[in-house]
């Protein structure tokens, strides 16, 4: 299991980088996957009148992920209006290159209402390993949610917590909407997060995982809180 998670992290999950395991095979990919994207798929049925400015943002988004998605910076940024850089990420995500998870709604907390938290459908592609980590777990548990919901029929949906004083947990899965069990990301840090055990009780949240990139930590709970490895959480997901 820990060399599949390994190399899961190091070459994403689509089928041909990853069963190949050659770095120079999966920066090809990168690059073709991005071509085939940008100058077939979506200039063949979408409206794009600057696709040169829509490759830019393609390479941008990989470095925004997990942190809050700014529309008004990206537009800054690629120097075309509101309206564009919406509809531009709108298509991207619309043909997979991309998904975003929304912050959870509670009465329970004063919290952050609008703005998304973004991530990659191929993970390989972010350069930070933090936040690659983060995104391969996103993955997973978009994954779980998705098996939850077309499958068995449950009302699962994948958010992450964030109140107006910055306080933020990672990943909240929710069933009919309540709270079912929430997760922080960590690469190495075993000290248990003050953010998980704050909303664990402010939103009475019936399980809480700490999971850690470092493949060797031991198993165990401590104040409601269970740190466990990435490798045995990722595992043991639908």
């Amino acid at each position: 299991t820990k060399r599949i998670i390994t190399d899961l992290f190091d070459f994403g999950g689509f089928p041909e980088p990853y069963l190949a395991k050659d770095r120079q095979l999966l920066r090809r990919f990168h690059n073709e996957r991005s071509e085939r994207l940008i100058k077939e798929d979506i200039r063949d049925t979408e409206k794009i009148s600057d696709l040169s400015l829509l490759q830019v943002l393609a390479e941008l988004l990989p470095t925004k992920v997990g942190s809050l998605l700014s529309l008004n910076s990206l537009q800054e940024d690629l120097g075309v209006t509101y309206k564009t850089i919406a509809h531009w990420t709108e298509t991207l995500e619309r043909f997979y290159y991309h998904f975003k998870i929304h912050p959870y709604n509670s009465s329970a907390i004063k919290s952050l209402r609008k703005q998304p938290k973004i991530y990659m459908w191929d993970w390989s592609q972010v350069e930070d390993r933090a936040a690659r980590f983060e995104n391969m777990v996103a993955s997973h548990l978009l994954k779980t949610t998705h098996l939850l919901y077309d499958f068995f029929g449950h009302k699962a949906v994948l958010y992450f917590i964030r109140d107006l004083e910055g306080r933020e947990v990672d990943f909240l899965v929710t069933i009919n909407n309540k709270p079912w069990f929430s997760v922080e990301v960590k690469q190495s840090s075993k000290e248990l997060s003050s953010h998980l055990k704050y909303f664990g009780k402010k939103l009475k949240i019936p399980f809480q995982y700490q999971v850690i990139g470092d493949m060797n930590v031991a198993d165990y709970i401590h104040d409601g809180i269970r740190v466990i490895s990435a490798a045995k959480f990722l595992s043991g997901l639908a």
